[in-house]
């Protein structure tokens, strides 16, 4: 209809003038004719003439915008075909049988079968607890093969491994935090980079299995002297190897990556100078270097190699190496030099034309294709741009060393009685309103441990992954949060613009799930933020705050306070989940506890309570040193040196 209307519109009006008017101009007018117009311009017919030349200057008008739209139009189309992915070969083939196959089956029977439940779709995250829920992270491209990140895509396997190497950067802060009631010392809570969080992100709620020794298994496809990459996807694939050898040396996997200076700065620019100190990875200046590193015979005993770590051997487990160079290292003689003494020793991988050897092509998606073989399909390796490896390989790298805690030279732990100034009350964000007591519907929030919405003590059934998670971020948030807030959680790494209505559509959904069984409003909405309602809800989180901050205020009744804490926290923070902005707000809860226990253990008179009160901390946090160097102590004057090592090991 909408065609039908502009050809009528665009052919109707110069019809219907050219029948009643006439053509606009049917000559240039005579001398005569324009003295006769000066005379006398106001004429009926110049005032026709007029009319009708302005009838065609409109109808030009909308004739030329309709072509606009269809120009534009047509760009669009054909720019969209362009980019339509056209079936290989092998999928044409296997398609033409499978349609032959079907338009030959006869039609004397027909068997109906009951269709298969809807499943999650393939690139995106499933949600939990109910396999038909819709998908919440659809723009997370998530497949079997890899992740796909702003930053670029590597491979299922590599990411398993920054989600890995992501989990040991918190335990790493676990164990070095030091108890300090007073002034806590919080400042190394920070949330990962945001590239490990998308990544985090991106394998959350979903089945994940512990990372394996295959993330090297796209190179073992390359050829086994070396190759030189070539094409736009040079350098994002020289950043994807960086990230996928130096992970694979951090496991079982014996691999070892060389790379030459001058590599280093290109691939990682401004940012090379400091991690490179503090990466697992040989650095050289020179080719030449390089090449008596690889040299299979050994030097002479005591004579350094350059380029060597500290206490690499050549021994015949030495590690698989990995040398990642450009084409502007060496001269043609010097990288030829190089591929022959390494051919048998390590895979050498130009980032450039390699003189001499085999050349690939390399793509912007990380795909490899033998110019030789243009058939065979080629590996695909990771490929990052410079911001994401620069945050994939923060994690990765050794820590800098802290400078030394105030309370970290303090004597051993003694028990001369409470503290001659009172415990400062611990700071709250929120205190909660308790709820009345008059009977009603009850809804509790249960976040610590697996996170539940209980109504009346029965849980309730949450669709959605991301409705669960504004429940737990607005529990752990109790002054709400805004929209930017809650999408850069729950969504990390994709484009804040895009969300919005995704949010909207999330919480209207978890408001209707809650209205099915209660009445009683639980998420409302204020000042542009969104926050509980604590005159209809009980969070336990909440409810454990309270007690900390009761036990830390409490100079008598010590036991009681302290066994309050350890009731109201019967497990982490969302234990059973990984989204990547749970990790600070876990931590700086269980540092809390911590922080009382050992000023509880500084209050106590008997040495037995205070190695009791120190072992239920142990218990809680058993990655902390600083709370085993306390027991330590406290077994130490109580004179048991023989449960020292049994009791509380130092991690």
């Amino acid at each position: 209809m909408s065609l039908l209307f502009v050809l009528a519109f665009l052919v109707g009006p110069p019809a219907v003038l050219l029948t009643v008017i006439g053509p606009p101009l049917r000559g240039w007018p005579t001398s005569e004719q324009l003295r006769a117009w000066l005379q006398q311009p106001l004429t009926e017919e110049t005032l026709t003439a007029g009319l009708a030349i302005g009838a065609w200057l409109i109808w030009l008008l909308v004739a030329y915008t309709v072509a606009v739209r269809i120009i534009i139009r047509l760009r669009a189309t054909t720019a969209w075909l362009r980019r339509m992915p056209l079936p290989t070969p092998l999928q044409a083939t296997a398609s033409g049988m499978a349609g032959a196959a079907v338009f030959g089956v006869t039609t004397n029977t027909v068997i109906t079968t009951p269709p298969e439940p809807p499943q999650p779709a393939a690139t995106g995250i499933a949600t939990l607890h109910d396999e038909t829920a819709p998908d919440d992270h659809r723009d997370q491209a998530v497949r079997e093969d890899g992740v796909t990140v702003a930053g670029g895509w590597l491979p299922r396997d590599v990411a398993e491994q920054v989600t890995a190497a992501a989990a040991l950067v918190w335990l790493r802060r676990r164990r070095d935090y030091q108890p300090h009631p007073t002034q806590p010392d919080d400042t190394d809570l920070t949330p990962l980079p945001p590239t490990v969080t998308a990544v985090q992100a991106a394998l959350a709620d979903t089945p994940s299995t512990p990372p394996s020794d295959e993330s090297a298994a796209p190179l073992e496809a390359l050829p086994a002297g070396g190759v030189g990459l070539t094409g736009p996807g040079t350098l994002p694939v020289g950043r994807g190897l960086l990230v996928t050898a130096i992970l694979a040396g951090q496991r079982r996997s014996p691999t070892s990556l060389i790379v030459t200076k001058a590599t280093l700065a290109l691939l990682l620019g401004p940012a090379a100078e400091t991690l490179g100190r503090r990466l697992p990875l040989t650095i050289f200046d020179t080719v030449d270097e390089a090449a008596q590193l690889l040299h299979p015979a050994d030097p002479v005993a005591g004579e350094a190699i350059p380029g060597r770590r500290q206490g690499e051997t050549s021994s015949g487990n030495d590690p698989r190496k990995i040398v990642l160079l450009n084409d502007h290292d060496g001269s043609e003689q010097q990288l030829n030099q190089l591929a022959e003494t390494a051919a048998a020793a390590a895979l050498v991988v130009v980032l450039g034309e390699r003189p001499g050897g085999p050349n690939w092509h390399a793509d912007s998606t990380g795909h490899l294709r033998d110019p030789h073989h243009p058939d065979m399909p080629g590996p695909r390796l990771c490929v990052l741009n410079q911001t994401a490896t620069t945050d994939l390989l923060t994690i990765i790298a050794s820590p800098n060393p802290a400078p030394p805690h105030p309370a970290s030279g303090r004597p051993p732990l003694t028990y001369a009685g409470p503290p001659e100034l009172p415990l400062p009350r611990q700071v709250a964000r929120h205190e909660p309103t308790r709820l009345s007591t008059t009977p009603r519907q009850r809804l509790h929030l249960r976040v610590l441990g697996d996170p539940q919405l209980l109504i009346d003590g029965k849980p309730l059934t949450i669709r959605r992954s991301a409705g669960l998670q504004v429940l737990v971020y607005l529990a752990v948030h109790p002054d709400g949060a805004d929209t930017a807030q809650l999408t850069d959680a729950i969504w990390p790494g994709l484009p804040r613009h895009s969300l919005t209505g995704r949010l909207y559509t999330i919480l209207s959904d978890l408001r209707r799930t809650i209205r099915t069984t209660s009445d009683l409003p639980v998420i409302e909405h204020t000042d542009d933020r969104y926050h509980l309602n604590p005159e209809n809800i009980d969070v336990d989180i909440w409810e454990l705050q309270a007690a900390i901050h009761q036990a830390a205020a409490t100079f008598a009744h010590t036991t009681a306070a302290w066994q309050a804490v350890l009731s109201a926290y019967h497990a982490d923070l969302a234990n059973t989940r990984t989204w990547p902005w749970l990790d600070p707000h876990r931590e700086a809860t269980r540092r809390r506890i911590v922080d009382l226990c050992a000023t509880l253990a500084g209050k106590e008179h008997d040495p037995h309570r205070v190695l009791q009160l120190l072992q239920d901390g142990i218990h809680i946090d058993p990655y902390n040193a600083d709370l085993h160097r306390l027991a330590t102590d406290a077994l130490t004057a109580l004179g048991r040196h023989e449960w020292r090592s049994a009791r509380c090991p130092q991690p």
